[in-house]
């Protein structure tokens, strides 16, 4: 598909600010409930990894629905697809802050997730056809920006609305966005051709399957003490056969819900892989770092949300520099570069401690945001840079989900491992006081803060189970890490647009 100018009477601004908004109503959505999570946890009667199901069910969601995107746009078109989305979006988040129960967060969550799956491909790839080639970096730049405003304000506007408030407000509050982004997209952007096609039902079901049965796996694969339950290994099972019977659904049917060309595109299958690890980093540090500085800091829910603005506010910069830096230095740099610096931040998020200063918080976030600003931006410009344009739809589509599947694996794994080594931690604390020590025979004079008798012991068992938890968010921070830097020699291999012409 060539590049052809918007028609006279569409404003191409116009088209940018409302696809950025619908864009930025989704990356509000995916932080903005993360500082409230402690709120909801006791208002939904939840265990803490039980109340991280409703962000899991929420990318799960997306995740699925995803892959129906180019089918929906085709059959239906562009335009009234992404009306469909923002609405549905916009009624289920108003579900969400009326949910009274945990099993109803979770619906209302997969209903907002599915909604909301659409809005990231579809903005991304309308921005694609309304600039020419020349401009997609700087488009892409620009849309990365509209994407970080989510983060940036999500944090702060969830603390203070928790808050002043409630945490519902976190959800009520897509409703005037909604409608924004709704009258916007009505007014400025064109319906695409549309035509017949045929649904691939049996992928898709198949898809959903297994992407189910693998979030489940993951989420309750802890509480269920993993494959000594005969749950966690139904679960298991059906993953792993429904994964299998869909790939070999994707290479033998004609009429398959993914075209399997777009991963002949190196560029694109080496920045998806990318695309999957910064999810799991991404994502996955954003539900813990909340938990750590309320539940072990004693934060308030504003606070934690001011504290992680500046993540957001690395990612606006950064992105912004990248878009500027276009052409002039290449893009496998600056995604090194970005790649290090978010790397290195979260290895120094896991050296904290309970007493961490707002300083080391806040230049951690600032350096992992530019970090990622820097790999995002320059990862979606080089993701589609020797593709056709008739497959940059699909291609979008599978972009974003690699990114939430990666988001949606990390959370359930930092979720999942933190409660088992907190609980591992604490006994292995435990295991090193005896009858002997010290504090048995003379309390008062070896630990002044703890009284003596069962008030003490009960005390001192509080500060185990504190100091277990501590370690285990530590090693998380660190495992984040790790993960990230498995991801940086593929873009040694990545191709930029120099390259592509001289081949």
């Amino acid at each position: 598909m060539k590049y052809t100018a918007p028609r006279p009477h569409v404003s191409r601004a116009g088209i940018t600010a409302s696809v950025m908004l619908a864009t930025t109503i989704y990356a509000l959505d995916s932080t903005i409930a993360n500082v409230a999570l402690p709120h909801m946890q006791g208002s939904l009667n939840a265990t803490r990894d039980q109340v991280s199901w409703t962000v899991t069910s929420f990318v799960a969601a997306m995740a699925i629905m995803t892959l129906p995107i180019g089918f929906l746009a085709q059959r239906f078109g562009r335009r009234r697809v992404f009306l469909s989305c923002i609405c549905g979006f916009t009624i289920s988040s108003m579900a969400c802050g009326a949910a009274g129960s945990l099993p109803e967060m979770v619906v209302f969550r997969v209903l907002q997730g599915a909604c909301g799956a659409a809005m990231v491909p579809l903005s991304q790839a309308i921005l694609l056809d309304t600039y020419p080639p020349e401009r997609h970096a700087s488009a892409m730049s620009i849309w990365g920006v509209g994407v970080m405003v989510g983060p940036v304000l999500g944090p702060i506007i969830g603390g203070w609305l928790t808050d002043s408030y409630s945490w519902r407000w976190v959800f009520y509050i897509n409703l005037p966005l909604g409608a924004l982004a709704f009258l916007g997209i009505m007014v400025f952007l064109g319906e695409s051709p549309k035509k017949p096609a045929r649904f691939d039902w049996f992928g898709f079901v198949t898809f959903a399957i297994a992407v189910g049965a693998l979030q489940l796996f993951l989420d309750r694969g802890e509480r269920n003490g993993w494959f000594e339950s005969e749950e966690t290994v139904v679960e298991a099972s059906i993953a792993a056969a429904a994964f299998y019977v869909f790939i070999v659904h994707l290479t033998t049917s004609e009429n398959s819900l993914v075209s399997l060309k777009v991963f002949k595109d190196l560029n694109f299958t080496l920045c998806t892989t990318l695309m999957f690890v910064v999810g799991m980093v991404f994502l996955g540090s954003m539900v813990l770092l909340p938990l750590f500085l309320q539940q072990l800091r004693g934060m308030t829910v504003l606070d934690t949300g001011i504290l992680l603005a500046p993540r957001g506010v690395g990612m606006m910069v950064s992105m912004i520099i990248a878009g500027r830096m276009s052409g002039r230095i290449d893009a496998r740099i600056l995604m090194s570069l970005g790649m290090i610096m978010a790397m290195v931040s979260m290895w120094e998020t896991s050296g904290f401690d309970m007493n961490v200063d707002d300083w080391s918080v806040t230049w951690t976030g600032l350096l992992q945001g530019g970090g990622l600003g820097f790999v995002f931006a320059s990862s979606s410009a080089l993701a589609f840079i020797s593709l056709p344009g008739h497959l940059r739809l699909q291609a979008t589509g599978l972009y974003s989900l690699f990114r939430n599947f990666g988001g949606s694996i990390g959370i359930a794994i930092s979720v999942g491992t933190l409660e088992h080594f907190a609980a591992v931690n604490r006994g292995e604390l435990g295991e090193r006081l005896t009858a002997f020590s010290t504090w048995f025979r003379d309390p008062g004079a070896s630990m002044p803060w703890l009284p003596s008798g069962v008030a003490g012991i009960a005390i001192l068992d509080l500060e185990l189970a504190r100091q277990g938890l501590m370690i285990s968010f530590l090693n998380n921070f660190k495992l984040m890490a790790v993960i990230g830097f498995v991801g940086l020699p593929l873009i040694a291999l990545l191709r930029t647009s120099k390259s592509i012409r001289r081949a």
